[in-house]
């Protein structure tokens, strides 16, 4: 199973495009992946905001609604931020503002799944699933990043 896309390793290579210009192919080798996040941030946004939809308009709810949308949407366009990064300093930068709204998303499921304020409780737990391994992704990405910075 592979974390970083929810499926099989045979499902993510069918899938996965090749880095373009990559001669590998035509010298028998097996092409590189290039395994995009951006597709899986989007769907964890559409996960949150599904949850946000079924909490109550009380007090409570409204608080914590506001916060799940923007920690909880934001990793998706901090992503696309550092995709275009000036530097891989910037870049590393922005992967942990990423990282930074993950974590904090986090822990406005437990609070949520503690407290029992949804009507979909299923929801949050395949939340708190999926958040973990994108915690996990970009805690692995930002050292990749940190290690690549020192050997340059």
């Amino acid at each position: 199973m592979n974390a970083e896309h929810g499926m099989s390793n045979s499902e993510v290579r069918s899938e996965s495009p090749v880095h373009k210009g990559s001669s590998s192919v035509a010298e028998g080798r097996t092409p590189k992946r290039r395994f995009d996040l951006q597709p899986r941030l989007v769907g964890f946004a559409i996960i949150i905001l599904d949850i946000v939809d079924t909490l109550s308009k009380n007090v409570v709810g409204t608080h914590l609604a506001g916060q799940m949308v923007r920690c909880g949407t934001s990793p998706a366009a901090n992503y696309a931020e550092a995709q275009s990064a000036e530097s891989r300093k910037d870049f590393i930068h922005k992967m942990k503002v990423c990282l930074k709204e993950l974590r904090e998303t986090s822990v406005w499921l437990d609070i949520l799944s503690r407290k029992q304020m949804t009507s979909c409780p299923e929801r949050i737990g395949i939340a708190i699933k999926e958040c973990d391994e994108l915690i996990s992704i970009f805690v692995k990405s930002i050292g990749t990043a940190k290690r690549n910075t020192k050997r340059d």
